[in-house]
């Protein structure tokens, strides 16, 4: 059976699950099962991940990258040592680092994966979590939301009776709360709430400024530390927020502080006290319980309704948020969860049930955002073309097939322009684009108001497929949205599939299995493309070692392609056609 993992990729730590023998068990590394989200290189340009990197933040920040999961989706690069990165090839880092962690526990390759995000992650961060996953070596066969894959790792305490399950998923960078009926086997989230840009890293950031202000209060106002000095100040404020969950005062005692344009020196002895730090990030606590009540009212459920609690994330190992819960609902959070580990257990539960293991429990998730076009409608009392009408809303379980009428503008019309896009506002230009086509070619006798139905299908893997239809004439026009506007090209994620590989140091290419765009007429009368697709053709005939020796052969004819070495390149497309000519005369 072909090993699928279950992969938690969070901002501060991430895991990965395996099944084995029908048990799904977390990876461990030196006896940890959590690897430190941080990746950075070493004075001497030596690639660190997780614990490495994290403990080289605070001498060369400049060299390493945490939180990476809080840019993901977006179009900029993250400066590493003397090269710039995309969210996606940071991200992707970790991602080969414990598909490795896997692959030496299972003693076998691994190509496939479940992986989870927060469940207000845009379709822009689920692709852009999906290509890092691809640039990673690995098939994102499912993406999950974190709440529902704690979900599957929860265990009632009255398996026969109907239950509302609250999730609370406090993470280090992102916040997620879900509403969950369990009935037997059968989990439903029924509403689900939350914040991408909410979590850890603020309460971090918080306490790092109160320190910041204890350290220059008796001096001079115009005083400024350096930034090596801030980066330490946050790994202060991270342990110093761990302490305080366990004590309820923690001393802040340490010295060397460097000052910008002065060789003076600070240093502090400080105390605070648990509830100082709570008074710190009470403003976050409370977007987090704004959020709840959301979710409950979305739900229309009453707080003496819930039967359950769950936490999941590290931040919620801070007292107050528990305590926070108990004044709302009356009764304690459930700790027969893992925070930290939940996720990727319920993803490692995931992945055994795609690979085709029993595991009993049924899962019906819900799209937490609504999709659907622009029309011509009244927006803020203006007529205008950008009037949002969702089609598919949020909160609906999936899969979902839905259906909406919309009508010509005027007689005779050839023509409609179809602009999906994602969100909730009413003025679609505050939502996100996703996708657009046009419908060509209506009927020239239609009159005005002439019938055009739009159709969208959302499945479990938050594909969406849109298709325009006229009603009269039955004409057809469709696009299928399993990307986004951001979606890197093909050649962009081989690159960086390249560069990422080098960072490794790793001899074996191992398989990248993308498909090329077929209307890039440069790309078809290449060498390598042209070569490309008769891999692609022949892939389904092929065994493991023969996919893995035509990809290295690909990546290396394209590289002779490039410094232009005809020898080199003669000698590899004979190797590649003699392993071609085998598989394709089956």
């Amino acid at each position: 059976m072909e090993p699928i993992i279950g992969i938690d990729l969070g901002t501060t730590n991430s895991e990965v699950a395996v099944c084995v023998n029908g048990k799904i068990e977390i990876v461990e590394k030196d006896g940890n099962p959590v690897l430190p989200s941080y990746v950075g290189l070493s004075p001497d340009s030596k690639l660190l991940i997780g614990e490495e990197a994290r403990n080289q933040y605070i001498l060369y920040p400049e060299n390493t990258v945490k939180s990476i999961k809080r840019k993901m989706g977006r179009n900029e690069k993250i400066k590493l040592g003397n090269k710039t990165y995309l969210p996606q090839e940071i991200s992707a880092i970790l991602l080969k680092e414990l598909k490795s962690r896997a692959e030496k526990y299972l003693n076998r390759k691994v190509k496939k994966a479940v992986i989870t995000v927060p469940a207000q992650f845009s379709d822009v961060q689920r692709q852009a979590t999906r290509e890092a996953g691809i640039i990673a070596g690995l098939e994102v066969v499912r993406i999950i939301n974190e709440p529902t894959a704690a979900s599957l790792a929860f265990k009632s305490n009255d398996i026969d009776k109907s239950s509302y399950v609250l999730v609370y998923d406090l993470g280090g960078g992102t916040f997620d709360v879900s509403l969950l009926k369990m009935e037997g086997e059968l989990i439903e989230v029924v509403a689900s709430h939350g914040d991408n840009m909410l979590g850890g890293d603020d309460f971090d950031q918080a306490l790092s400024e109160w320190i910041q202000d204890k350290l220059l209060e008796n001096n001079d106002k115009h005083i400024e530390l350096s930034m090596l000095s801030k980066y330490r100040l946050n790994r202060i404020a991270e342990n110093t927020k761990a302490y305080l969950s366990d004590f309820t005062h923690a001393k802040v005692i340490e010295s060397g502080f460097d000052l910008i344009d002065t060789d003076k020196t600070l240093s502090i002895n400080e105390e605070i006290s648990r509830i100082e730090f709570e008074e710190l990030i009470e403003c976050f606590l409370d977007k987090t319980i704004l959020a709840v009540h959301q979710t409950l009212a979305d739900a229309g459920v009453n707080a003496s309704e819930i039967d359950d609690i769950v936490l999941v994330g590290g931040s919620t190992r801070i007292p107050s948020i528990a305590d926070a819960l108990e004044r709302e609902f009356g009764k304690k959070p459930r700790k027969n969860v893992h925070p930290e580990l939940a996720v990727a257990y319920g993803a490692g539960i995931m992945a055994a049930r795609l690979m085709g293991e029993k595991k009993h429990r049924i899962l019906i998730d819900i799209t937490p955002y609504s999709f659907g076009i622009s029309c011509m409608g009244m927006v803020d009392g203006v007529y205008c073309p950008y009037k949002y009408v969702p089609v598919i809303k949020s909160g609906t379980p999936l899969p979902v097939s839905k259906e909406e009428l919309f009508y010509t503008m005027c007689e005779a019309q050839d023509a409609v322009k179809v602009n999906v896009f994602q969100g909730e506002n009413t003025d679609a230009r505050k939502n996100i684009l996703i996708g657009k086509f046009r419908v060509e070619n209506l009927s020239l006798t239609a009159p005005e108001g002439s019938e055009i139905a739009m159709n969208m299908r959302l499945d479990l893997d938050g594909i969406l497929k849109v298709a325009a239809v006229e009603v009269e004439t039955g004409l057809t026009k469709h696009i299928t949205i399993n990307d986004t506007l951001s979606k890197l090209s093909d050649i962009q994620l081989i690159d960086s599939a390249k560069e990422i590989i080098k960072l490794f140091n790793e001899e074996d290419l191992g398989a990248v299995d993308i498909d090329f765009d077929e209307d890039e007429t440069a790309k078809d009368n290449s060498i390598f493309y042209k070569l490309k697709k008769r891999v692609q053709a022949a892939v389904s005939k092929m065994d493991e070692a023969d996919r893995i020796e035509a990809d290295k052969l690909l990546l290396d004819i394209e590289n002779a392609q490039n410094i232009n070495n005809d020898v080199q390149l003669e000698n590899l497309i004979t190797e590649l056609d003699d392993l071609l000519f085998y598989v394709e005369v089956e």
